[in-house]
């Protein structure tokens, strides 16, 4: 091949983005809750590929979602590389879960993992199904202390916002508030999206910009903005410049 061409075909190779990869989102203004996650941190620092697992149900697993790569984990990954850093996001979503099926994979599907950081996303099918708070709190807790004796970094995340939430405000408002209780006794982080949410709400997102059809789960751009979110929120616990 002539020199001309090779160059071209260099130029035109490194102006091509990769096979899957997108422009971040246009998201609406949410507040950044930074994530203090100092085993990510390590991870990040000893120069060796960051494990994150998003553990929780059907918002997890990707519901409505268009594709596999329109997940939010698979957003956040993508949106984590953009900024350089060197991760891997396993999905161990599952529908339709909540505390009681979840703590009974979590030896299978969250410790054997060995992940650095483990996002767990609950509540909503609790609050659906009107289980017993006591017993939620209860496994709630157990989940957390397992994680936390593998010496992983925990995020907990609250419910999403939208039609199926306003009209059970009640119930989702005392799961809820029941994750923000155990984080802080654990000592664990928070990531709400109903802070996320109301935020956006604020801003004038109507429901239908962010929620599928369905009224309770996102839709491709609320898993997106969820990762930029999430993005945004890790970036700024590990003091990474913007």
């Amino acid at each position: 091949m002539a020199p001309r061409r090779i160059l071209a075909a260099l130029v035109f190779l490194l102006a091509t983005p990769p096979v899957g990869a997108e422009e971040p989102p246009t998201c609406p203004p949410a507040p950044v809750q930074a994530l203090v996650l100092p085993r990510l941190a390590q991870a990040l620092q000893e120069g060796r590929e960051a494990r994150l697992l998003a553990f929780g149900s059907s918002s997890t697993q990707g519901a409505y979602a268009s594709s596999p790569e329109r997940t939010y984990p698979a957003r956040l990954e993508a949106a984590l590389r953009r900024e350089g850093l060197a991760v891997r996001v396993m999905n161990r979503g599952r529908g339709g879960e909540d505390a009681l099926e979840m703590r009974a994979r979590l030896e299978e599907d969250v410790v054997a993992a060995l992940p650095d950081l483990v996002i767990w996303q609950l509540g909503v099918n609790g609050a659906i199904r009107e289980h017993s708070l006591t017993r939620f709190r209860a496994l709630l807790r157990q989940g957390v202390a397992r994680m936390q004796e593998t010496g992983t970094d925990v995020v907990l995340m609250d419910s999403q916002r939208g039609p199926w939430a306003k009209a059970h405000a009640v119930l989702r408002d005392l799961f809820d508030s029941t994750l923000a209780e155990v984080a802080q006794e654990r000592g664990v982080q928070l990531f709400s999206r109903r802070r996320m949410m109301d935020a956006w709400a604020e801003s004038g997102t109507a429901d239908g910009a962010v929620i599928a059809p369905d009224g309770l789960h996102h839709n491709d751009r609320g898993y997106a903005c969820l990762a930029e979110a999430l993005a945004a929120a890790i970036r700024a616990g590990l003091r990474l410049p913007r």
